[in-house]
């Protein structure tokens, strides 16, 4: 296959991990790294190099359009981006001598776990009036009022990170309350040494992360991992790239395919309900995981 060939395969694939990784914020790594190891040989490095770029362009593709949409919550955003920076900071470190195999399988069970969860989970039920007043945000995300106390959501409440969003699918405002905002802190943090470590921009964990612990709703949870996988991936691919892990001629082709899907992804998002989205996030979030399985025990 001529250089010529190889570039216009990846480009296709490559738009298809764009639409995908931005409609469901997983970043388009789960697709770019198989996609390269398994079908086209690639050095592991070098492919997690590529995907890490990949990651970068999607959320650059996609962010700028939910921002405009309203549907990012950035205060969340700019509250968890030090965590998972930080995270991908160490987690880049650790590529270059952690033997990833047992991190892959590990990977794919608490994927596999987090799927499970986000089955069982019942999706907010929309309400028409947006009023942000604690007992009808409760309500919105499905809580009984009070069930959350003050000291669950006191962070929150003194960051404001409280928000509402308009449905288009369903034609109304929705509401919703950020809680746990200490373990989401966490888990971000983990979520970032996963992408940095394994280049799949780790929206396999944020986006359930924000969904199940922080109970924000599906389609806010997956706006939000758009904008931080790319806070994420650039942290980490100034390492990959001094480390000499990023090819120019692999990296073009899957950076301009992913840009070009990702912003066909960002337009459907808003236009998706959000059981749908949620059982396709579920279908892939599987899909990974088997995947993650495999190489960790292959």
């Amino acid at each position: 296959m001529t250089i010529a060939e190889l570039s216009l395969v990846l480009f296709v694939i490559s738009i298809a991990a764009g639409v995908l990784g931005s409609l469901l914020g997983l970043g388009g790594g789960f697709i770019i790294v198989p996609v390269l190891t398994l079908g086209f040989h690639l050095d592991i490095r070098l492919a997690i190099g590529t995907s890490i770029v990949a990651v970068a362009a999607t959320s650059s593709a996609g962010a700028a359009r939910n921002v405009s949409e309203s549907i990012t919550n950035l205060r969340v955003a700019t509250f968890l981006a030090l965590a998972t920076t930080l995270g991908a900071v160490t987690g880049a470190l650790l590529a270059g001598v952690f033997d990833s195999r047992a991190l892959f399988a590990l990977f794919g069970i608490v994927l596999g776990l987090s799927g499970v969860q986000m089955i069982r989970k019942r999706s907010p039920r929309p309400i028409a009036d947006p009023t942000p007043e604690r007992e009808k945000v409760s309500l919105s995300v499905g809580l009984p009022v009070g069930e959350l106390g003050d000291k669950s959501a006191h962070l929150a409440d003194r960051l404001r990170l409280h928000s509402a969003y308009w449905d288009e699918a369903n034609s109304c405002e929705v509401p919703y309350l950020v809680v746990n905002t200490g373990f989401g802190l966490g888990l971000m943090y983990l979520a970032g040494t996963v992408s940095g470590l394994l280049g799949i921009g780790s929206g396999a964990l944020k986006v359930p992360a924000m969904d199940l612990a922080m109970h924000l709703p599906m389609k806010v949870s997956t706006a939000t991992s758009n904008l931080l996988i790319g806070l994420t991936a650039a942290a980490s691919a100034v390492i990959y790239f001094a480390r000499g892990d990023i090819d120019p001629l692999i990296v073009a082709p899957v950076a301009l395919g992913v840009m070009l899907g990702a912003t066909h992804g960002s337009k459907l998002l808003v236009k998706v309900r959000s059981d749908r989205l949620r059982a396709l996030f579920v279908i892939v979030l599987g899909l990974v995981a088997a995947q993650m399985i495999w190489k960790g025990f292959a």
